[in-house]
């Protein structure tokens, strides 16, 4: 007959396997597991292609700004075509939309 402690031996991984068989599906399946995992990789992925954009808009609008300091006609061009501006010499003509 086996001692108590070789029983003991034999059946404990027996029953922690038993154990993890049981629990890990419930723990990966449950909301707080696989699902939520996956949900925060699409939270990620977008938030990483959100910040591709923004580093693009950041890289345009420093060029842009760039430009505004260092060449004048960009500077006119801005006041023409956003703000309406003309020269003082210059005469404008209004026509009606048809």
């Amino acid at each position: 007959m086996a001692s108590p402690s070789q029983s003991l031996e034999r059946t404990l991984p027996v029953a922690i396997l038993a154990l993890a068989v049981l629990t890990v599906p419930v723990l990966v399946l449950a909301p707080d597991g696989l699902p939520r995992l996956r949900a925060m990789q699409r939270e990620l992925a977008r938030i990483h292609a959100e910040d591709d954009a923004l580093r693009r808009d950041v890289s345009r609008l420093r060029v842009e700004v760039r430009r505004l300091r260092e060449d004048p006609s960009a500077v006119e061009r801005i006041a023409r075509d956003e703000l309406g501006l003309v020269r003082k010499n210059e005469i404008v003509f209004q026509f009606p939309k048809p």
